[in-house]
């Protein structure tokens, strides 16, 4: 098979598994299953449930982009962004970026615990929360808010920590922990004394309390979560968890990027869709030139977002690729490629989104109308996991600037 035959198949099977997602998407409510959270009750799953199981265990994407021999889906960076652009086109609320994407990335990335957490994951039985982000909301592992200690340590068996069997308990409070409230298990995010690495906890265990918080967004629940004393089960050690999280930070912004691209996309469809019925002076809206160059200039942006999406897709290392192939896929391009979709999108995601309320005038002010959900969801998305500020000071860092 040449190589275009090989691309085409390629496009093919992401092809197929776009119109999947849009049709579960779609058969699951689409956008009125985001509204339904709007008078859920607070303390409640904060997601779909229905939705989640035919997704993330009937299509098995729950263990999407996690290699087969850890009990996953397999597939890669590309597939899951096919997936986040299409889940962000409708608001599907379903934890795919949270558990599947953010927790099971890092999961992935830790030897083996012997625990089948990321198994049952993967099945999409249980749910996992990345807990590790600092006071503003952003990765740094310096600032991490949760410690670690050994109980061997407390009574001065030295030996047992260095045979590595002391018993961690975790304490510190974390805030802004997507879907914290309801993951069965807490992938945390500890400062040692080798450096930072990484625990997992079981949400219910004693000594881990969890408060739900009111977001902005109500489609994607967040928590707080403090730890006093708990039992926590090593996954890294030596200080290796900081450079584990930065991996699966670097695929999860991406996918956020991808999302917020499949959110904008929406956002103008409605737009164009509103100018074209609405008329004024007995014409459509859509036919005046200052709407139309408006719009015009957010397809460029939309579009040059999902660019940005693909450009990442093309500098990660996908299962089976021979390593730097070619020059965009060199080592730390990833990281960088990473930053410019996640600016990008946040950034595009939002103009569109404040725009397509413009464009709908009074009506778009309502909360009858579904556009003010994207435009939280927008808002929402540029603070999570870093607002452009914070990566294009990492980006700076990256490029040596």
């Amino acid at each position: 098979m040449t190589a275009s035959q090989q691309d085409a198949e390629r496009g093919a099977e992401l092809a197929a598994l776009r119109a999947a997602v849009r049709d579960l998407a779609a058969g699951s409510g689409g956008i009125a299953a985001a509204r339904r959270l709007l008078d859920a009750e607070p303390g409640g799953a904060g997601y779909d449930e229905t939705a989640w199981r035919l997704l993330g265990a009937d299509m098995g994407l729950a263990g999407l982009g996690i290699p087969e021999d850890r009990g996953g889906a397999g597939g890669g960076l590309a597939e899951l962004v096919v997936v986040a652009e299409e889940l962000g086109r409708s608001l599907l609320p379903v934890p795919f970026l949270p558990s599947t994407v953010l927790a099971g990335q890092v999961l992935a990335r830790c030897p083996p615990d012997g625990t089948g957490v990321l198994a049952r994951l993967c099945a999409g039985r249980e749910l996992a929360a990345f807990v590790g982000t600092d006071a503003d909301g952003c990765w740094r592992p310096e600032r991490v808010p949760v410690k670690a200690e050994t109980v061997a340590a407390e009574t001065g068996a030295a030996e047992l920590v260095a045979a590595g069997e002391a018993t961690w308990q975790l304490r510190g409070q974390a805030d802004f922990v997507l879907y914290g409230g309801c993951a069965a298990h807490l992938v945390v995010a500890a400062s040692t004394p080798s450096g930072c690495d990484l625990f997992l906890v079981a949400g219910d265990s004693e000594g881990v309390t969890r408060r739900p918080l009111t977001t902005l967004d109500p489609t994607r629940a967040q928590a707080g979560v403090s730890f006093d004393g708990a039992a926590a089960i090593p996954l890294t050690s030596g200080g290796t968890g900081a450079g584990v999280v930065a991996e699966a930070l670097d695929v999860a912004l991406v996918v956020l990027a991808a999302e917020q691209v499949g959110g904008a996309a929406a956002c103008l469809d409605m737009a164009v869709g509103y100018a074209k019925i609405r008329h004024q002076f007995g014409r459509p809206i859509g036919s005046f030139q200052a709407v139309k160059h408006k719009l015009a200039d957010l397809l460029v942006l939309v579009e040059m977002g999902r660019s940005a999406v693909d450009r990442a897709v093309l500098a990660c290392q996908e299962p089976g690729q021979e390593p730097r192939q070619e020059p965009w896929q060199e080592p730390g391009r990833l990281a960088e490629a990473a930053a410019v979709a996640k600016i990008w999108c946040a950034e595009a995601f939002t103009t569109v989104a404040t725009e397509n309320v413009q464009v709908h005038g009074g009506i778009g002010f309502t909360w009858e109308h579904d556009a003010h959900l994207y435009f939280r969801r927008a808002r929402a998305d540029e603070q999570l996991l870093g607002d452009a500020r914070v990566h294009r000071e990492r980006l700076a860092v990256l490029l040596d600037w």
